[in-house]
């Protein structure tokens, strides 16, 4: 629903942008992003972040790990890939679980006990076999598009490249509603689906983990490492990692696409008990 939802809002930010025509290659730009991101979203996100596949042979533990718990979720063996990143954090990424890849930081190998990396990898895990990732590259790609049509209206106003006539080209007043509600709207519904689909992921971690505090432990850690170390991450991928690599606190907050960490580890530990 909330995927419709946010295809809606880029087709009318189309429409109000260059009227039925603009309606039309709105959505016609939305069925080939999406089939773009569906082959070729997870080569472009590891290659952003420098990732580098690793054999069992150069990372044992975590290549072990990953093997574990992927054959007690009944999961094809994903690639395993590390960033040379300080701050600890990690994330899962595929169009299915086929095609899956786990990757971490090196400074998460540096601050977590085997039993939190568990924790961890059972999270990206989930998200795979959820199909999350493929989910939420949708929801990003289509929410860039409308923040990028978003500028082209502004654009259009700055320039005069507006006509009146609807059938034509978009009404002025609509392009400008577009240009302030448009990118907030389709951040609202991606930061829902990217919500939503965090609390899953914990839960069904922690079961491949075997234990919930093995993730509640690490996330206590991750929270608090990443709002001490910086890291030079796209928002627009922000959402992958299993916390926000970007920090920001008052409204901001409302504005995260993660869960607050404390209702997560809350969550947790309820089900530990």
């Amino acid at each position: 629903m909330l995927l419709v939802t946010l295809t809606l809002v880029l087709v009318w930010a189309g429409a109000a942008l260059g009227g039925k025509q603009g309606m039309t290659i709105a959505f016609i730009f939305a069925f080939g992003l999406n089939v773009f991101s569906y082959w070729f979203s997870d080569k472009i996100v590891l290659k952003m972040y420098g990732a580098k596949e690793v054999t069992e042979k150069e990372a044992p533990e975590l290549y072990g790990i990953v093997r574990r718990l992927a054959q007690k979720a009944e999961l094809p063996m994903p690639k395993v890939y590390m960033m040379h990143q300080n701050q600890p954090n990690a994330f899962a990424t595929g169009r299915n679980p086929s095609h899956a890849a786990v990757a971490v930081t090196t400074g998460i190998m540096r601050i977590l006990s085997s039993e939190e990396l568990e924790g961890v990898i059972g999270h990206e895990l989930a998200h795979v076999k959820h199909r999350d990732i493929l989910i939420s590259t949708i929801a990003a790609t289509i929410a860039g598009a409308i923040s990028y049509l978003a500028q082209m209206a502004q654009w259009a106003l700055i320039f005069g490249g507006h006509r009146g006539d609807d059938d034509e080209g978009g009404s002025p007043i609509a392009a400008l509603v577009m240009m302030i509600v448009g990118p907030l709207a389709a951040l609202i519904i991606q930061m829902a689906i990217s919500r939503s689909r965090e609390y899953g992921a914990d839960e069904d971690g922690a079961k491949i983990a075997g234990n919930p505090r093995y993730l509640s432990g690490a996330l206590r850690k991750l929270s608090m490492a990443s709002k001490q170390i910086p890291m030079d991450a796209n928002p627009s991928t922000s959402h992958m990692f299993i916390v926000n690599p970007l920090s920001g606190g008052g409204i901001l907050k409302l504005f995260s696409t993660h869960p607050p960490i404390e209702e997560r580890i809350a969550r947790l530990e309820s089900m530990g008990r």
